[in-house]
């Protein structure tokens, strides 16, 4: 990794979030693809309760709602996200079945097998795959399932820039088949994983930036931090292109035992 490019983990957590308020969606995916994990899952009624943990502003989660029964929770740490999620959940007319609260995927107050589906696209990275997995279990119902996005090794190798850059970012980060035996050892019958396209990066999360980030630095002049992150992010699709043959996002789903 070049010196001039700052670890993402020295930034301060506001200015990440304000920055990635401005997009529609907070990491790679698409409607289709959300559709896509969701037909995995079965035995969903209007009573069903879903949780979508780390939720942002909601992109997926609206999807979720327009293609499957139940009362959604999105639950979310920043405010400024919750604030967006709720006037796109009233915008889409789903306020009665969707609702986003602030709170933190580490410290949930659902009850034991109180939900029958727990959501997560590449939010589960905060908590990390296998603590998070092992810990949401018990708020799951018995047959209830787990669906969660989350960035992985295509190849046992890789070549040492991509693998310094995303072990700097997340150390958690492992290959498919490391992560279907995770989520088997976490409880977990497994139903499902897939690979995310390409273009979930590309014409999704990376396109999108390139007006964000030039709004972001004209909102923030002369600020070295907010310029920093901007690298930083440039940075990050850079390698992207580079290496998108050695990683990129898995979907897993799961079936309590």
């Amino acid at each position: 990794m070049s010196n001039e490019i700052k670890s993402i983990h020295e930034f301060d957590i506001n200015l990440i979030c304000d920055y990635f308020s401005g997009l529609e969606r907070q990491g790679p995916g698409s409607p289709g693809i959300t559709i896509k994990a969701l037909s995995f899952i079965d035995n969903l009624t209007e009573d069903s309760l879903i949780a979508d943990l780390g939720c942002g502003t909601g992109g997926q989660t609206m999807v979720l709602a327009q293609n499957a029964p139940g009362q959604i929770t999105g639950i979310d740490l920043f405010p400024k996200f919750i604030d967006l999620f709720n006037a796109n959940a009233v915008k889409l007319n789903l306020q009665d079945r969707v609702k986003g609260i602030v709170g933190s995927m580490d410290n949930l107050r659902f009850g034991n097998e109180e939900l029958d589906l727990i959501w997560s696209e590449g939010s589960i990275y905060n908590i990390g795959f296998e603590r998070g997995l092992t810990e949401w279990r018990r708020f799951l119902k018995k047959g209830g399932f787990v669906a969660v996005s989350e960035a992985s090794w295509f190849t046992p190798q890789r070549p040492a820039e991509i693998e310094d850059f995303w072990l700097d970012a997340y150390p958690g980060i492992d290959t498919v088949p490391n992560k279907i035996a995770q989520l088997q050892k976490a409880g977990y019958v497994p139903v499902a994983a897939f690979v995310l396209p390409e273009k979930c990066w590309t014409e999704n999360f990376y396109v999108p930036q390139v007006k964000v980030q030039e709004a972001f630095l004209k909102k923030n002049p002369g600020n070295s931090n907010a310029a920093g992150f901007i690298s930083n992010q440039r940075h990050e699709t850079e390698l992207y292109y580079k290496y998108k043959e050695f990683y990129g996002y898995a979907f897993y789903i799961g079936k309590k035992a």
